[in-house]
C-alpha cells in the first residue's frame, strides 16, 4: 500500500500498443531493467508511445533490459530524492536532495541519469519528512521483514510530491547520483564509521550530523548526451579550481597521455556548498565556467527551484 502511479505490466508489442491507444496523456513508458537512467519515457501523445515501444520492443536499444516494460500514469508534482540507511533492524534517513533527470532547462528534452541535485530539498518540509517516514519508510521495512528479508545498505527512494502527498516514482538499491555528490558532502560524520555501524548492525548508536550549509552539483555531460556522444575530448581548467568549498567529482573520464579527457556521457560532477543556496549556486557555476571540453554541455537552473521555494 505504498502510494505510487498506477501501472500495467507488457512483454510483448502489440498488447503494449493496445493499451497505449485507450490510456489518457501524458503517460509514462518504462524499461523493466536497467537502462543506465535512461529507460524511461514521458509521453504527452501517442506518437510519442509509439515511438517509445518501437525503441524498446521493436529496435531492442535497452536489450534484455527491455523486454518487459511497464506503462504507468503519469505523476505531476516536483520531484525529490530520500535515501535511507538500513542495517536490518534501524533505519536512518540520510539528507533530502532534488535531482534533475532531463536533459535541458525547465525539464526538457530526454530522460538522464541525472543532470544535477542540490541538498537540502525545501519541498521536503519536516511535516512532510513524517509523512513519508509514516507512509513510505515504516511500510516499507516492515514488509521486507515480513518477508524474512534482512535488508543492509543504503536505499534511495525517487519521490513526486504532490497536492503535498509524496508518491514513490522508483526504489534504487543504491546511492543516488549525482544527489550523493550534494548530500554528502553536508555530512559531519565519518561516512567510513556509519558504513561499518550499517554493516555490524549498529546504527541506532550512530546521529548523523549535518552541515546547515545547502550543497549544489551541476554536472557537466559530453555533446550528444543522453544519445550519441564523442568520447577523447581534453578537459582543461581542472587546476583552476582553486575554491576549498567546491569539489569536483570525476564520472567519465579517463588519463590519456597524461591529460585528462572525456570517457562517458556525465564527464564531471561540480559540487559546491555555501552559507545558503544562492551561494552554493553560484561557486559552483563559477566553478564550471573554468572548466572546459569540446562539444561540453550542462543545465543552467540546477537550484532554481529551491530558491523560488525560499525566496
Amino acid at each position: 500500500h505504498i502510494p505510487t502511479a498506477a501501472s500495467r505490466e507488457f512483454s510483448d508489442y502489440q498488447s503494449a500498443r493496445g493499451f497505449i491507444q485507450k490510456h489518457p496523456y501524458p503517460l509514462v513508458v518504462k524499461a523493466d531493467g536497467l537502462a543506465a537512467g535512461k529507460g524511461v519515457y514521458i509521453c504527452h501523445k501517442q506518437a510519442e508511445a509509439e515511438q517509445a515501444l518501437v525503441d524498446i520492443f521493436r529496435a531492442n536499444k535497452f536489450g534484455e533490459a527491455g523486454s518487459k516494460i511497464i506503462i504507468e500514469d503519469f505523476l505531476k508534482g516536483e520531484e525529490a530524492s530520500l535515501l535511507v540507511l538500513s542495517d536490518s533492524k534501524t533505519y536512518v534517513p540520510l539528507a533530502s536532495a532534488q535531482d534533475h533527470k532531463a536533459i535541458f532547462d525547465g525539464d526538457k528534452g530526454p530522460n538522464t541519469g541525472g543532470m544535477g541535485a542540490y541538498s537540502p530539498a525545501p519541498v521536503i518540509t519536516d511535516e512532510m519528512m513524517e509523512k513519508i517516514d509514516r507512509k513510505i519508510w515504516r511500510p516499507l521495512f516492515q514488509g521486507l521483514k515480513q518477508e524474512g528479508i534482512e535488508y543492509r545498505g543504503v536505499l534511495y527512494a525517487g519521490l513526486m510530491i504532490r497536492d503535498n502527498e509524496p508518491m514513490v516514482l522508483e526504489f534504487n538499491v543504491r546511492f543516488g547520483d549525482p544527489e550523493a555528490q550534494a548530500i554528502l558532502p553536508r555530512l559531519r560524520n565519518d561516512l567510513s564509521v556509519v558504513i561499518e555501524a550499517v554493516i555490524a548492525g549498529n546504527l541506532d548508536q550512530i546521529n548523523l550530523d549535518w552541515s546547515p550549509e545547502p550543497t549544489v552539483c551541476v554536472v557537466m555531460a559530453s555533446g550528444g548526451y543522453p544519445d550519441v556522444y564523442d568520447k577523447g575530448m581534453l578537459i582543461s581548467g581542472l587546476e583552476d579550481i582553486d575554491d576549498p568549498g567546491v569539489t569536483v567529482f570525476h564520472a567519465g573520464t579517463k588519463i590519456e597521455n597524461g591529460k585528462t579527457v572525456t570517457n562517458g556521457g556525465r564527464v564531471l560532477g561540480v559540487s559546491a556548498g555555501g552559507t545558503n543556496i544562492q551561494e552554493s549556486v553560484e561557486k559552483a557555476y563559477r566553478a564550471v565556467e573554468k572548466i572546459n571540453f569540446p562539444g561540453k554541455q550542462y543545465r543552467k537552473d540546477i537550484g532554481q527551484k529551491a530558491l523560488k521555494r525560499t525566496e
